[in-house]
């Protein structure tokens, strides 16, 4: 049940009856109008913009348009009040009935409640984590597994066909530098000395990959060339690093559907291919970029180039697609994995960069719109930094890693149900703050704490109404007569748990999984608030003793915003806690 969507559509019906009688012009374009919660909830349970919106379209004074509307809508039953505000805002006061129906709606829905059809089916890539295969993932990798793991399952949640993608970034410089790191811990493993040069790896996490290469080849590599063992060296550091990076991701809960490689890309023709067809555009061209001003740009040469025209779609400048020696650049396999990508048959892509990749955004933009003839559109989230503390001091570097706390660490010390939730309580492109002491708090100011104890909360009850002998499950409470649920507590925990589906479509429209966060702390504070009321006003306690009906009205509020709770932890990769220790 999606109780405002149906208030917006009775808001249509409205419309377009005072269209039919004469009070609107025909064609108007209802797009803008909305209903949503009023800013001050004292103004009433929903507030439409509809008169604001129409108004310069229709040629007529908004508060005139608020009136009309106002008294189409108080002849529907749904709606106890439809009051003018301001200079022509709508607010609504709903007959109390639709809040309860709004509890049965939940109960009845059970997993499914709150999910949409809003995506239709559409086809989305998710691409994120996307870490270079040189060693284990950091805190940074960790927020973007969680938050790309997340508006995968909102995506879905919302009616979307969603694959989770891995971009392997196994075809530049940096995994021959991995090579060269492993064949010195290789060599360590045999007896001698590593030889860790400035510019590889150091961390310690090598040492198992020279100790399996040693196992592999014995001492056949020992003192050969560079020529004779890199490829191989290369490879299996690769493949071990990989596996590193999956137990790792396992660890958050998170699985890809699909990896891509990079070097997979290279003499094959695809990148060949995917330039061709911006070539037929009109779109590659050699050329001599401006110097930056202000400012480096890394793959800026003063000689003539290949280039790819992205300001024809956005950009900023035109960027190199192949230097002057003939190699191509790092845009360039971007480009053709993209279109790769597009001729899967996505019908939108997600990219989700580290915040150090902003410069690349409008030139990957620009690259989509290009190959999809502006079909497909391109959506890029930038992860901001986390800051690593413990009691308030900030959190050492690892000595595995060598230079950075590791993503295993973090899981280790805070527990993945913890890490993932604390992960998404900022918008992705704000800096997070990660304070191993806070989030294991046990307050009202630790987020996960406490949406998890108003889930035991609601179990708690649960169990009690099944020891005095109430049927508890779900299809027994949404046929109990709800009609004792009046009270302004009641009535207000009831009004969030309607916002659940809105605000899926929301997060969803807006590729913001933190929204969902958000609204399961708004919706817990409203449970413990209806339950300390009970500790004064006894009528207000969940289990009234001796009154099995009123219970299981009490009891059928309190598990459907179980069930509000649940969905929004799955979207979340939370699973929900049974009772608090």
């Amino acid at each position: 049940m999606h109780l405002f969507a149906d208030i917006r559509a009775r808001v249509l019906e409205a419309l377009d009856a005072m269209i039919a009688a004469g009070d609107l012009p025909p064609g108007l374009d209802f797009a803008a109008v909305a209903v949503e919660p009023p800013r001050d909830p004292a103004h009433g349970d929903m507030a439409t913009n509809a008169a604001m919106v129409l108004a310069k379209p229709a040629r007529r004074k908004p508060r005139e348009i608020a009136e009309a509307l106002a008294a189409e809508l108080r002849a529907d039953p749904r709606i106890s009040s439809a009051e003018v505000a301001g200079p022509g805002f709508l607010n609504l006061r709903l007959d109390p009935g639709q809040w309860r129906e709004v509890v049965r709606g939940a109960l009845s829905a059970g997993a499914d409640f709150g999910r949409s059809t809003l995506g239709a089916g559409e086809k989305v890539n998710v691409e994120f984590v996307s870490a270079n295969p040189t060693g284990p993932m950091h805190v940074g990798h960790a927020r973007g597994a969680v938050f790309g793991d997340a508006l995968a399952s909102l995506l879905a949640f919302a009616g979307h066909e969603v694959t989770r993608e891995y971009y392997i970034n196994d075809g530049g410089a940096q995994v021959d530098v991995l090579a060269r790191s492993a064949y010195e811990r290789y060599r360590e493993a045999l007896g001698h000395a590593p030889e860790i040069a400035e510019g590889l790896y150091p961390g310690d996490y090598l040492i198992e990959v020279g100790e399996a290469l040693k196992a592999k080849h014995g001492e056949a590599l020992l003192d050969q060339p560079e020529e004779v063992w890199l490829t191989d060296v290369r490879d299996f550091a690769i493949e071990a690093m990989l596996g590193m990076i999956r137990e790792d991701l396992a660890l958050l809960g998170v699985e890809m559907d699909h990896y891509a490689s990079e070097r997979a890309l290279y003499g094959t023709g695809r990148i060949e291919a995917a330039i061709a067809r911006l070539r037929e555009q009109g779109l590659i061209y050699e050329g001599v970029l401006e110097p930056p001003k202000g400012k480096t740009l890394e793959d800026w040469e003063p000689r003539e180039q290949t280039l790819f025209r992205s300001t024809a779609h956005g950009d900023d400048v035109d960027r190199p697609v192949k230097k002057s020696d003939g190699s191509w650049t790092y845009f360039a396999p971007d480009i053709a994995y993209h279109w790769d990508k597009i001729e899967r048959g996505f019908d939108s892509l997600i990219d989700i960069f580290g915040a150090d990749h902003g410069g690349y955004v409008k030139r990957m933009q620009a690259a989509v719109a290009a190959l999809s003839g502006g079909q497909v559109p391109l959506d890029v989230k930038l992860i901001q930094l986390v800051k690593l503390f413990k009691d308030g001091e900030p959190f050492k570097m690892s000595k595995r890693a060598g230079t950075f706390v590791t993503l295993r660490e973090v899981v280790e010390q805070a527990g993945a149900d913890v890490t993932r939730f604390h992960m998404l309580t900022r918008k992705n492109d704000a800096t997070l703050d990660f304070d191993f002491a806070k989030v294991l708090e046990q307050t009202k100011e630790n987020p996960v704490w406490y949406v998890q104890y108003a889930n035991a909360r609601i179990n708690s009850v649960l169990g009690r109404a099944a020891e005095q002998g109430i049927d508890v499950s779900d299809a027994a409470l949404a046929r109990a007569d709800l009609t004792s649920l009046e009270h302004p507590a009641e009535l207000e925990l009831m009004g969030k748990l309607a916002e659940w589906p809105r605000t899926v479509e929301i997060a969803a429209r807006a590729h913001e999984p933190h929204r969902v966060a958000f609204y399961l702390y708004d919706l817990a504070s409203a449970l413990h608030a209806l339950w300390n009321r009970g500790h004064d006003d006894a009528t207000l306690r969940f289990v009234q003793d001796g009154d099995n009906a009123t219970t299981a009205a009490k009891i059928a509020l309190a598990r459907a915003v179980g069930v509000a709770i649940a969905a929004g932890l799955g979207i979340l990769g939370v699973t929900p806690a049974r009772e608090m220790r």
